[in-house]
């Protein structure tokens, strides 16, 4: 067993050089994700390791960089490319909904799009306007999708290597806020397959659902709860499509109740979801509602705004409070 203990953004660099290692195939594309390895240094060294026709510098062209992956995956190749910030996104979002998630049901089953786009999303590193999106709903809604999002380094090293493999596009959205949060990275044992849900924490009295950046803030809210004699469940999605509804389901009838926790706007978002499928298929194991603790139906505030408007531990909390008070 090789254990090494790396930072989310090193578990992403050494899974894509694996890729890269692994089959001549995968290409990486991005804006800056060559010489300067990528603003958030995701992609360092990678151009000098392995040329500038495998880690390709594009112009700066959201549109153009998906467009361009989609030809070549046609082709047979794996592109992976970086979408520099959440908010960079909306340009290429007609090629992704319209081309990149529809050819495979278009072309009866006989084209596969086997490609990645890495999107570093959510707030906390207090940007400046589109640099601080959570728009995962939107993709997760689309058909012919996968969305998915590590919340420590070991996933982010193995969901990467699972994401380039798989013959259907992924959406793989990296919390920019947790890059350089560490963990130990067991990088000879597979934790998973990549949709399942994994249990963070064991618990009894109610469960919290997270995914991304905010496993960490509920991990923190069950640590704090404890101290209070409150037994706290902490259930980590990993996948926003599909998601992994019979794990969140067990872990509701053993806890009775639940409260779904993520960055994004609560209007709309994929808690609402989640609380639906719940209460259908849980209704009489619940004792309370199923709550939801999100961002506000705001456009991402200034970054003097930013701790009011990201979930913290407090509104975890008192979302606790409230489910236990029923």
């Amino acid at each position: 067993m090789a254990v090494e203990k790396m930072s989310i953004a090193k578990a992403l660099n050494e899974s894509l050089r694996l890729a890269l290692d692994n089959d001549p195939k995968v290409l990486i594309m991005g804006e800056d994700v060559g010489k300067l390895g990528g603003v958030f240094r995701i992609t360092d060294g990678l151009q000098k390791d392995f040329g500038e026709d495998r880690v390709i510098d594009t112009p700066l062209a959201e549109s153009g960089i998906v467009g361009t992956a989609i030809g070549l995956a046609l082709r047979g190749y794996r592109p992976v490319v970086e979408i520099q910030f959440d908010g960079f996104v909306f340009p290429a979002y007609d090629q992704i909904v319209t081309q990149l998630a529809k050819m495979h049901a278009r072309a009866l089953g006989k084209v596969k799009l086997p490609v990645v786009v890495r999107i570093p999303y959510g707030g906390g590193i207090g940007a400046v306007e589109h640099h601080s999106e959570s728009p995962e709903a939107l993709f997760a809604h689309v058909a012919g999708l996968k969305v998915v999002s590590p919340s420590n380094a070991s996933d982010a090293y193995w969901m990467m290597q699972q994401a380039v493999q798989s013959d259907d596009p992924v959406i793989f959205f990296e919390p920019k806020r947790r890059y350089w949060d560490k963990g130990e990275v067991d990088t000879e044992s597979i934790p998973g397959p990549l949709h399942q849900a994994v249990t963070a924490r064991e618990g009894g009295d109610l469960t919290l659902v997270a995914y991304g950046p905010m496993v960490k803030v509920c991990l923190e809210a069950a640590a704090a709860a404890q101290e209070e004699g409150k037994s706290i469940e902490v259930l980590d999605l990993r996948s926003m499509s599909p998601i992994d509804f019979d794990a969140v389901q067990a872990s509701a009838e053993k806890t009775g109740r639940v409260v779904v926790v993520h960055e994004a706007p609560v209007f709309y978002g994929s808690g609402a979801e989640i609380a639906a499928r719940i209460t259908e298929r849980c209704f009489y194991h619940l004792e309370a509602p199923v709550l939801r603790v999100g961002g506000y139906h705001v456009p991402y505030p200034p970054a003097r705004l930013e701790d009011e408007y990201l979930p913290g531990l407090d509104r975890v909390l008192d979302a606790v409070d409230r489910s236990l008070a029923f």
